[in-house]
């Protein structure tokens, strides 16, 4: 007895933590996808076919290093010269050369010399393996990049041969104790990770970026297919490259954690805050839907029209008209955004949904929401930025959106274009339903041979709403709300009739007549 508990007191004394401490990588998003960074002093395989934006990964990895963590890199480069890449490097901000001078960035030139492909057993990489050991010694390295693997490969016949040398350059990056990226490239996006099938075996960890084309547009996705003794998120999330480098959007790693506000705002149309319980609430996203025609994007110069008014600021991205347009609709009610833009409490940015990708979008949303600090905001619309693209992609696009605004406390104002002129359409085709806070449904009807306008707030997060379907006109000042269709049912069906008294409200007719006996 008293051996198994001697024994047990020692196993406990020494056995090790398993925690697996990590290195921010500085890409923003990559790090909650990896839950922290890569794993300290271990080797990360980064593989992806030609312009997936693998040298700018690990150069990103490298400068945050340098520039946020005082940790001097190493950056081993067999296929692009120093200068280009010094030169490339400074499109996205990072003055290698600076960082060079001042003795945090080493840039070690290893091109293979192809005169050593004749003898296949002759490649050795003792000598670069002892000049990377001496300037992370001299540079007091925390860092390694090297880039790529494939050159050495396409340089030497003896695949095993390769693959033994840069096993031993691995082991001695790991001894030293540097964290290490090394890029290889692939041939397919969906295919075998590496092109020659043995890099990814050398390596404790391997990170995948892909540039898949999909409906005449590009699409980066970043997938971490394994980190060694360590958590990560499982599957592909987008991302772009930006003024400032490599951006992630890990959509699954989002909280909610945002806090709820019961302060109200006006839609700027006092008769459709009457309809929502007082307005919408400050921190809310709102939905307006219907068909093109119906009057959404009045609603959403309403919506700016009162921040205006409240003296707050108010972004707006418009989607399908152009600045000019946008001025000369508003100015059609009543409502003046040169003024506004003049007085620095609006900015509005239009731009072609075709004109890049949606992470891309969402970067400049976010980037432009950032600087500019609105209170509200206002998208016009989604329905432009869905076309071409898929379902999963756009979702992850007004989740990315949406999410942003609710962690800034900014009031969001979308609109989106139902196909259906008349009739009823299905809300959740937009799939974007569930994750808003108010849907206002605007509709087309045809009532005694005329066609007419109607608005029913479908949907009030967290508060009365009125929800009877109302006619509305649009005059020079803007929408009017009228009384509801009380005599009419069935009237977002597309086949609305009148309905007598007795139909409408049979148990009070039934006790007049009752009474009159």
């Amino acid at each position: 007895m008293f051996c198994t508990r001697a024994f047990a007191f020692f196993n406990k004394r020494i056995r090790p933590k398993m925690h697996v401490p990590k290195l921010p990588t500085g890409i923003e998003g990559f790090d909650d996808i990896c839950h922290g960074g890569l794993p300290n002093a271990r080797s990360t395989l980064v593989s992806g076919t030609s312009g997936t934006g693998k040298t700018v990964f690990s150069l990103q990895y490298l400068h945050h290093g340098i520039c946020n963590f005082d940790e001097p890199g190493i950056f081993v480069t067999f296929e692009e010269s120093p200068l280009d890449i010094i030169r490339n490097a400074a499109s996205f901000g990072w003055d290698l050369q600076g960082l060079i001078g001042q003795n945090k960035l080493f840039i070690l030139d290893a091109s293979p010399d192809p005169d050593g492909q004749d003898v296949a057993g002759s490649f050795d990489l003792s000598g670069l393996i002892e000049r990377i050991s001496y300037a992370i010694r001299k540079f007091k390295a925390k860092r390694v990049a090297i880039d790529s693997m494939t050159a050495v490969f396409q340089q030497y016949d003896a695949i095993y041969v390769v693959r033994r040398e840069i096993f031993r350059l691995i082991a001695r990056l790991k001894e030293i104790g540097v964290t290490t990226v090394m890029t290889t490239e692939r041939i397919d996006e969906y295919g075998p990770i590496a092109r020659y099938g043995v890099e990814e075996f050398v390596s404790d960890n391997v990170v995948i970026l892909r540039n898949v084309l999909e409906a005449e547009k590009r699409r980066r996705t970043v997938e971490i297919l394994k980190l060694r003794g360590t958590t990560h998120m499982k599957g592909e999330f987008p991302f772009t490259m930006g003024p400032q480098g490599i951006v992630a959007f890990p959509l699954g790693a989002m909280r909610l954690t945002q806090r709820s506000s019961n302060i109200r705002i006006s839609s700027g149309v006092p008769d459709l805050d009457e309809m929502c319980g007082g307005g919408y609430f400050q921190d809310s996203i709102i939905l307006a839907t219907g068909a093109t025609g119906t009057g959404k994007t009045m609603l959403v110069s309403k919506f700016v029209e009162d921040a205006y008014i409240h003296k707050e600021r108010t972004i707006l991205f418009a989607y399908e008209e152009s600045r000019a347009q946008l001025l000369r609709n508003a100015t059609s009610w009543g409502i003046d955004f040169e003024k506004m833009e003049a007085d620095g409490l609006l900015k509005i940015i239009c731009a072609y949904p075709e004109s890049t990708g949606l992470e891309d979008h969402l970067q400049i949303i976010k980037s432009e929401i950032s600087d500019y600090k609105p209170s509200r905001m206002a998208i016009d619309s989604l329905s432009a930025l869905a076309r071409g693209v898929s379902l999963n992609a756009f979702r992850q696009f007004v989740i990315g959106v949406t999410g942003y605004a609710k962690q800034e406390e900014i009031a969001g104002f979308f609109t989106n274009t139902a196909e259906e002129f008349m009739g009823s359409h299905s809300i959740t085709d937009s799939h974007i339903s569930t994750i808003t806070d108010t849907i206002l449904l605007l509709q087309y009807v045809e009532i005694r041979g005329e066609m007419a306008r109607a608005i029913n707030v479908f949907k009030m997060r967290g508060s009365w709403h009125d929800k009877r379907i109302r006619e509305y006109i649009i005059t020079n000042k803007g929408p009017e709300i009228k009384d509801s269709f009380s005599n009419f049912e069935q009237i977002f069906s597309g086949a609305p009739h009148r309905v007598n008294n007795e139909e409408q409200i049979p148990g009070v007719f039934k006790s007049i007549n009752t009474n009159e006996e």
